[in-house]
């Protein structure tokens, strides 16, 4: 497939519609991305023609559901090429990926054991560890940033050490656009025999991560990131880790025998997999990932950083204007602030003109503690988004300057 912006943008109908009487500009695809026709249409034929329960069901209903959600479970397999279908577990998203990590973790984890997180990670990679240590009495540490806001990997490295058992790190910050050294990371967590868990929330929809290349230990993702619908995501791990993880959740689909003196549980990936999945979610995924495959990886970037550049160049004209997260490496994410106007302010009034923005802190307060600021306006853009959209964002801000100063 070409890359074509019209084509594309046909594809997405809610970017036709207005907001406040103004064509939508939507540059908040960090917190979400929007929905091609395809994934909607792949929803509505799962509930219209083939709606029903997965896996043991005899009947013609379920046999269809269970044949197309396992179809999606080996194309999200081999998008992140993964060695073995089994070591993709559905979620409803990555903190629940996280989560389902750090509550096996409990068992495996002793008092005095180190846990390492970034200061670039989002709340929900944060908490979940923080927790872990006041169950276990592991100690958490942190990889400081930079004020460029990426990490700094001498600290890491100093670190690191025969007590360190998980590393946790985000592959792109949410706040920043911050495209961390993953390999390098992981690579060194390795050499102290330690796991790593890498969020790929932020960055699947702008990088195709091989996981095998990667050595990744753990990998949790959503499917809304990605043009996929809400409530579904993956936690990609490798066998070895996933057999020594207890289940996190106990119910239906899960087990192997019940009874009332013993329960067992069934093997890969169903132990992790209790209850009735979001089905028709888990289906869309797949289709998402289609979709995007079909434009390109390769052209989802180059075109995107043609509008992180430009629109980097068209905001630092305004004065008074500070971007947050200069890193030579980052993907399309603009955090910016103007001086002497809260950001909220700045969002309220871009809403006005049908600009959709992101502003607060992002769920990521310690970078913005880091900055002594209280959150920041943050524009980020998709492969469907335009440099007239761009252009729109900047006059916007312009006139959000004049009407509060």
């Amino acid at each position: 497939m070409s890359f074509n912006i019209d084509t594309i943008r046909a594809d997405f109908p809610i970017l036709q519609r207005e907001v406040n009487g103004k064509p939508l500009v939507y540059l908040d695809n960090a917190a979400t991305s929007q929905k091609p026709q395809i994934v909607i249409d792949a929803i509505v034929d799962y509930y219209s023609n083939y709606n029903a329960n997965i896996h043991r069901g005899v009947h013609a209903l379920s046999q269809e559901a269970t044949d197309k959600y396992e179809e999606a479970r080996q194309k999200i397999q081999h998008h992140f090429n993964v060695g073995k279908a089994h070591e993709i577990i559905f979620t409803s998203g990555t903190t629940h990926g996280i989560n389902l990590v750090a509550h096996g973790f409990s068992s495996l984890l002793n008092a005095n054991d180190e846990v390492i997180v970034s200061a670039l990670e989002h709340h929900s990679n944060i908490v979940p560890w923080q927790m872990l240590c006041e169950k276990t009495g592991a100690v958490l540490k942190v990889i400081p940033m930079t004020q460029e806001g990426a990490l700094d990997m001498a600290a890491y490295n100093t670190l690191l050490s025969s007590k360190t058992k998980l590393v946790f790190v985000n592959q792109i910050s949410n706040a920043l656009g911050t495209i961390n050294p993953i390999q390098d990371i992981i690579e060194a967590a390795h050499k102290v025999d330690a796991a790593v868990l890498i969020d790929g929330a932020q960055a699947c929809a702008h990088i195709k991560s091989d996981l095998q290349a990667l050595d990744v230990d753990f990998y949790v993702t959503s499917a809304h990131k990605m043009c996929g619908p809400t409530g579904v995501g993956v936690l990609y791990g490798k066998e070895k880790w996933l057999n020594k993880l207890p289940p996190y959740q106990g119910g239906g689909e899960m087990i192997a025998e019940v009874t009332f003196e013993k329960t067992t549980y069934a093997d890969l990936p169903h132990k992790f997999e209790a209850g009735t999945p979001n089905i028709c979610g888990g289906i869309a995924f797949g289709t998402a990932i289609d979709y995007l495959n079909k434009i390109g990886f390769h052209a989802i970037a180059t075109y995107e950083h043609e509008l992180l550049t430009y629109a980097t160049a068209q905001l630092l004209q305004i004065e008074g204007l500070t971007i947050y997260g200069t890193s030579s490496d980052k993907t399309s994410v603009i955090s910016f602030n103007l001086k002497g106007i809260h950001p909220y302010d700045v969002g309220t009034i871009l809403d006005k003109l049908g600009i959709a923005v992101r502003t607060g802190h992002h769920c990521a307060q310690p970078i913005m503690n880091f900055y002594n600021i209280p959150g920041t306006v943050r524009a980020s853009f998709a492969f469907y988004n335009t440099k007239e959209e761009v252009d729109l964002l900047v006059s916007g801000v312009r006139r959000a300057q004049q009407m509060l100063t």
